[in-house]
């Protein structure tokens, strides 16, 4: 698979870093347990739709870069490993094509998407439709939740969600978190991170099955858009972050880090678009999901097959 795309111009993708240095660790259970462009409808009623769907929640305080996550996230699967649309039948389709073309457009020509409105949940029903040629690697059901930074805060001190998020946490759902926290700010998230895994410890009877990984995003503050080793993530991880470094090494929750790649602070640009955390964080996704790497070689029979 290439690293640059053609699209990307006049951006450009960075060198590909260690994918064993990136590779972020897999927590699995077995037991049920805007951009200011279209907004998707909030959900606020207790009659969820498309149940069947791996609904992915975006956990994070105000600025810590969920948006650009989600944004890039899309961006790596439609442009380097797949196709990824919104599913027919589904509520706001329209609503999310109009969004996604935003997402695309905006990250190809370096800007970047703006935060979740309060007391919104954004939802983005899609087909992701991996182009591995193994039959193993199926196409996927990927409902996307992500809600402002504030409304996070409120579950403080024995705070509860608004409705139109706390129906995401009781509904009996195949839910992945993705916790964020920015390198900047990890040290102020870490008591509201267990306050979090606290109240899911909480649902655990009321969600079907649960994947989680921490990810520190901006990690190009640091000065690098990489990291030297696992340990250097690990000792961050545990100086920022003691108690969630605790939960991570108790629970085996997965880890890693997050960087567009550099931007002008000036304008907000990106000026070197780097696409390899995007990569590393959709791999994680799918195969906690499926069971199946994204890169899966295929079966000997099927790469006999491909071979001609």
């Amino acid at each position: 698979m290439s690293n640059e795309n053609d699209e990307l111009d006049p951006l450009k993708d960075e060198e590909a870093v260690n994918d064993e240095i990136l590779k972020p660790l897999t927590f699995n259970r077995t037991e049920p347990i805007n951009n200011e462009n279209v907004p998707i409808a909030n959900s606020n009623t207790n009659d969820i739709k498309n149940k069947d769907s791996n609904y992915i929640f975006f956990f994070g305080g105000g600025s810590c870069g969920k948006s650009v996550i989600l944004a890039t996230m899309l961006y790596y699967m439609r442009s380097q490993v797949g196709v990824i649309r919104p599913k027919v039948g589904t509520p706001n389709t329209i609503y999310a094509e109009s969004l996604l073309y935003d997402f695309f457009d905006n990250i190809r020509k370096g800007i970047l998407p703006t935060g979740t409105q309060k007391d919104e949940v954004t939802r983005l029903d899609l087909v992701f439709e991996p182009n591995n040629k193994s039959k193993k690697i199926k196409p996927i059901n990927l409902t996307f939740l992500e809600t402002n930074g504030e409304n996070h805060n409120e579950i403080k001190r024995g705070g509860q969600y608004i409705s139109s998020i706390e129906e995401y946490l009781t509904s009996y759902l195949k839910l992945s978190f993705i916790i964020v926290t920015s390198y900047e700010n990890a040290h102020e998230d870490d008591i509201l991170i267990n306050t979090f895994l606290d109240k899911l410890v909480r649902y655990e009877k009321k969600i079907k099955s649960i994947n989680l990984i921490l990810v520190i995003s901006k990690w190009d503050l640091s000065g690098s858009t990489t990291v030297e080793s696992e340990l250097q993530l690990e000792n961050f991880i545990k100086e920022r972050l003691p108690m969630t470094a605790n939960s991570i090494n108790t629970y085996g929750f997965g880890k890693s880090f997050y960087t567009i790649g550099k931007i002008d602070n000036a304008t907000n640009r990106v000026t070197l678009l780097n696409l390899n955390t995007a990569k590393v964080l959709t791999h994680w996704l799918y195969q906690s999901i499926t069971g199946y790497p994204l890169d899966y070689p295929g079966t000997l029979w099927e790469r006999i097959k491909f071979s001609f």
